[in-house]
């Protein structure tokens, strides 16, 4: 499934049903008067934020979304029948935007289950029963139901993640999240190997966390240089970051400098957030070397790292028991064991 977290739709909520004109016509009653039923009222637009979706691409290929009008009124006094409200469901962490040059905040879906009406049908129009008055005793007037609401908006996607990877391209990111999750994000000794975001569960020692990889930054990401820049509002909603330097690289403490210093200039408080730091990569590199990284990033300012090598397992349990300390919360309760093998498809 290709990921997309910004996509542009229009929505028109739907207009109300027109009153009726009727009068009374039975055997035996004389003079039955009006009896013209008043419109159903339009169907309304509502966002529903439900699991299981992680992206916006369903929008890409429907992006017009209108809800079903009004019926009419008849005769007895019947009012129209309501038209359905349309439910259009998106991702958790989904945000809807005006489409101005501000891109103003309308909404901000954060919650499993959460719905908004975001569009109010139309009322539907008066029958001609609701003109009678004391002097106009047969009213043939009647009122068209109201129009409905209509606007584009732009829809953009802030995954909701505990621990959000940053770093520079290639600081094993995606190794990480393989080794430690179920994801199968692609690896490659080529800077921007990740071109979009990638979740996993990761399961440790009764605690469940969500972990995303976010795509490579450069220098200027904030700016807009590199791919990095637009999936910095991912960021936005982690509880924590793991910062991974690349310990074979040329300039560890460079390094931790341009991802702290991108942070600080994207702004939202991505700079005050926790931040678990570490080198990775470090069977690639001798001791000597090793210890030379660690000092460049103490006199770049950051905290002592931890040292991890994903792609042979060393470090990675004590990397996840700071991340679990730093996150808190009680452990997930455990799940009784049987002997016998859950079912799964896969």
């Amino acid at each position: 499934m290709h990921f997309l977290d910004q996509a542009k739709i229009y929505l028109r909520s739907g207009a109300g049903g027109p009153g009726a004109v009727s009068f009374r016509r039975e055997k035996f009653i004389e003079y039955g008067g009006p009896d013209g039923g008043e419109g159903g009222k339009g169907g309304d637009i509502v966002f529903e934020a439900v699991p299981g979706l992680n992206t916006l691409i369903d929008f890409r290929y429907t992006q017009h979304f209108r809800a079903p009008r009004g019926k009419g009124g008849a005769g007895s006094n019947r009012t129209g029948a309501g038209g359905e409200e349309l439910v259009i469901k998106v991702p958790v962490g989904t945000q809807i935007l005006a489409d101005d040059e501000e891109r103003t905040l309308l909404a901000d879906l954060t919650e499993e289950g959460q719905r908004l009406v975001f569009l109010q049908g139309g009322d539907g129009g008066r029958g001609n029963a609701s003109y009678k008055t004391s002097t106009n005793r047969a009213p043939r007037q009647h009122q068209q139901g109201w129009p409905g609401e209509e606007m584009w908006v732009w829809l953009r996607l802030k995954l909701l993640a505990d621990v959000g990877l940053v770093g520079l391209p290639n600081a094993g990111k995606s190794t990480f999240l393989n080794r430690t999750t179920n994801a199968a994000a692609k690896v490659g000794d080529y800077p921007f190997t990740t071109l979009r975001p990638q979740l996993g569960v990761v399961r440790h020692k009764g605690r469940e966390f969500v972990l995303a990889d976010i795509p490579g930054l450069i220098e200027g990401a904030a700016e807009g240089a590199g791919i990095g820049d637009r999936f910095l509002g991912h960021v936005e909603r982690c509880k924590l970051l793991l910062h991974l330097v690349d310990a074979a690289g040329e300039d560890p403490g460079e390094a931790y400098t341009v991802i702290r210093g991108e942070l600080e200039a994207y702004g939202a408080g991505l700079e005050d957030k926790p931040e678990v730091l570490a080198l990775s990569r470090a069977d690639l590199v001798e001791p000597d070397t090793l210890a030379e990284a660690r000092a460049a990033i103490h006199d770049a300012g950051g905290p002592d790292p931890l040292t991890i090598s994903a792609a042979t397992g060393e470090g990675v349990e004590a990397l996840l028991d700071a991340l679990v300390e730093r996150l808190g919360g009680d452990p997930a309760p455990q799940e009784e064991h049987s002997d016998e093998r859950a079912w799964s498809p896969l």
